[in-house]
């Protein structure tokens, strides 16, 4: 098990026309939209800009969504996310990549957007930088508490391994 370290994280929307991208703070406490790219599903170019975001920005972790299904399972898109996440971990390594539950988080970004009043191709432009805020945050989240835990209880708690939440 390996120490959390303080660093900004990258949470990844991966869709199959566009990619959100989301940045935290570097103590890890707030996700942030940062930018959307198109998916290139020829010539990889989103990859290479997300390996650039990486080093840009010194990020220590890459958080993906992972869309399970509603019982939990991987069906066809979630492992196209998985094998997705295995190209940027072999690009962007030592950094790790890790998969983080995203059910449901462009359906929230998408309803909090229209309730906020941003609609049409807006919504289109920003619904992915959303969701990888959605996502980003829930895994920080999660593993804060996961620290306060260890904190009043001194058991050892990491953030886990690539498919599961922190």
């Amino acid at each position: 098990m390996s120490e959390a370290v303080d660093g900004p994280r990258l949470g990844v929307d991966v869709g199959s026309v566009r990619v959100g991208v989301a940045l935290s703070d570097p103590g890890g406490v707030l996700a942030s939209p940062l930018v959307t790219l198109r998916r290139d599903l020829v010539g990889g170019q989103d990859l290479l800009d997300l390996v650039e975001l990486v080093r840009q920005h010194d990020v220590v972790e890459v958080i993906v969504g992972l869309p399970r299904s509603l019982s939990g399972g991987l069906g066809p898109a979630a492992r196209a996310v998985t094998a997705y996440a295995d190209q940027l971990a072999s690009r962007v390594a030592p950094v790790p990549v890790r998969l983080a539950d995203e059910r449901f988080t462009t359906v929230v970004a998408a309803r909090t957007l229209t309730q906020r009043g941003v609609r049409g191709k807006r919504q289109r432009q920003v619904v992915d930088q959303a969701a990888a805020v959605i996502i980003l945050q829930g895994w920080l989240d999660q593993r804060q508490r996961n620290e306060d835990r260890r904190g009043t209880t001194g058991a050892a708690t990491s953030p886990t391994a690539a498919g599961e939440d922190p």
